[in-house]
């Protein structure tokens, strides 16, 4: 066995590889990528499983050759059965360490990252990906930046023929992406934005309070039909400027009417 493991865990794992045909290392490789991804997802590079992948429990499962469905129906099936085993069994020993990718306790990322799904250098840059915390490490001319991922699933780098020296592209379910685009972290914190102090609200007039206008007293009807038609004339005049009411104008109007 090339990992430190529980006695329990190294007979599941042997179990599980010679129930899928894998060798026990690939097996490995595979618990470590599901551990770091907390159970829940794994980024791997596993030749027995057609290279580069990318896992998620009740979610996606990616493998080098899209069309492969019977290779995503193992690996998914694979994935499931090593996260019910981190879930049910002690796997790793108290002190041990996770010896991915070949590093040691000594690794250039931060140490409160954890372990990586996996590394890799291109063009003069070393990289880890660390999935479970959406987290990128990137270590280019002796100086390590970490990244925050966000929503990006890394299933993998965009290989560069000839690419510019201290560039790499990775590829995620959005396509292709490189580090400009992500939130540099500061002491593993995303750098605080200054926040602007609002600007003042503009002073208000007060709107000016409405004065009832008075209504003019309606002529007196008593001299005779014409100036009951001009009352009327004149009530209607302060009906079409919102002074009386329908109800008002019509009870006005009815009870001149009556008098004629």
């Amino acid at each position: 066995m090339t990992a430190a493991l529980t006695p329990e865990a190294e007979q599941s794992v042997s179990d599980i590889a010679g129930r899928y045909g894998l060798s026990t290392d690939a097996v490995v490789a595979m618990l470590y990528s599901v551990n770091s991804g907390g159970g829940t997802m794994a980024q791997f590079s596993i030749p027995e499983l057609g290279g580069s992948g990318q896992w998620m429990r009740g979610g996606m499962t990616m493998v080098g050759n899209m069309f492969d469905n019977a290779l995503k129906a193992r690996v998914d099936s694979l994935c499931n059965e090593l996260s019910q085993l981190l879930a049910t069994t002690v796997v790793f020993p108290p002190a041990a360490t996770s010896p991915v990718g070949g590093f040691t306790a000594n690794n250039w990322w931060p140490a409160d990252l954890g372990v990586p799904s996996s590394t890799g250098a291109q063009n003069g840059v070393r990289y880890a990906i660390f999935p479970a915390t959406a987290r990128l490490a990137v270590e280019s001319g002796g100086v390590t930046r970490v990244y925050d991922t966000g929503q990006h699933q890394i299933g993998g780098v965009q290989q560069q023929q000839g690419g510019l020296a201290g560039t790499v592209s990775f590829t995620s379910q959005f396509g292709t992406f490189d580090t400009t685009s992500l939130v540099e972290l500061t002491g593993g914190q995303v750098a605080a934005t200054p926040v602007a102090a609002p600007a003042p609200e503009p002073y208000m007039e007060p709107a000016p309070q409405s004065v009832a206008e008075p209504v003019a007293p309606a002529p007196d009807p008593s001299g005779g039909s014409e100036d009951i038609f001009a009352a009327i004339e004149s009530l209607a005049g302060l009906h079409q400027r919102g002074i009386l009411t329908d109800e008002e104008f019509a009870a006005k109007k009815a009870e001149l009417l009556g008098r004629l």
